[in-house]
């Protein structure tokens, strides 16, 4: 199995949960973190190899599945964690990673997708968090054939919180596209026999989720049913399970794993709205 952003947080929690019954692949950019992440998992008894890929070069991502294909004679399973946080880069940088890097990865699995396997895209709390009217669907349908003006339109739209919100909400925009981009793939996987969904952590205790403690995670906390970071297992638990082949009848949804802070949000709106 493949997973991108595998070097570290939940990506490689994931890898020592699933590297017990399958081979596994690291895609990430950085050589030195690969090697690292491959020492740490040997010393768990798993066996992985790592690869640099560019998520967002076609060509360097096709080259991830290949070298996947020479170590298994089929890539089963895809967890797609790679992606960055409002404070790990512009506007543009975050649309062409966390949206258009998710397409690249979804179609080069596509393509030599068959029965029984799965793609498990990680999305974010913060996609459902967004008003309708700032979700530019109509951009969402450009994703495949038309990336530059797709990668475009999600930055004029986050430029309407003004300059200093505008890398969180792109990054809020890029993780609502995953959620729909992963309902839209459904029924083509499914004609292959094969799954696709998406996992929205909340705040987690991870580099990213540390990075981003003091810009929004951390009072995200405050509302939720479970006041405290989410562990890495934690969210690598559902990551798995959603990878293996058991659940065989899950596709096309979005599964939150927020600690209950949407649920606890919600209620609170309610609350004062009944005063």
């Amino acid at each position: 199995m493949v997973i991108t952003g595998g070097t570290g947080g939940m990506g490689l929690a994931t890898a020592r949960l699933m590297g017990h019954d399958h081979r596994i692949v690291l895609a990430d950019l950085d050589r030195a973190r690969l090697d690292d992440a491959v020492s740490e998992l040997a010393t768990s008894g798993v066996e992985a190899i790592g690869v640099v890929c560019d998520i967002t070069d076609q060509a360097s991502v096709e080259r991830l599945f290949q070298r996947a294909e020479s170590e298994e004679s089929h890539v089963r399973a895809v967890v797609h964690a790679a992606g960055v946080s409002p404070h790990m880069g512009t506007a543009e940088r975050i649309a062409r990673i966390n949206a258009t890097g998710t397409v690249n990865i979804a179609r080069a699995f596509l393509a030599r997708a068959a029965d029984g396997d799965a793609l498990v895209n990680v999305a974010s709390t913060a996609g459902h968090s967004l008003p309708k009217p700032l979700i530019p669907l109509r951009a969402f349908r450009l994703a495949e054939h038309r990336p530059d003006e797709f990668e475009k339109a999600i930055v004029r739209r986050a430029r309407f919180a003004g300059r200093r919100l505008t890398p969180g909400l792109a990054y809020a925009i890029s993780k609502n596209f995953v959620h729909w981009y992963s309902r839209f793939l459904a029924a083509r996987f499914g004609e292959r026999g094969a799954r696709v969904l998406s996992v929205s952590p909340g705040s987690f205790d991870t580099e990213m989720g540390r990075l981003e403690k003091d810009h929004g995670a951390g009072d995200l906390v405050k509302s939720a049913a479970i006041k405290r970071f989410g562990k890495p297992e934690e969210v690598a638990a559902v990551l798995a399970f959603c990878a293996s082949e058991a659940p065989g009848y899950l596709t096309g949804v979005d599964i939150l794993v927020d600690g209950g802070t949407k649920a606890g949000k919600e209620f609170a709106r309610a609350q004062r709205s009944a005063l």
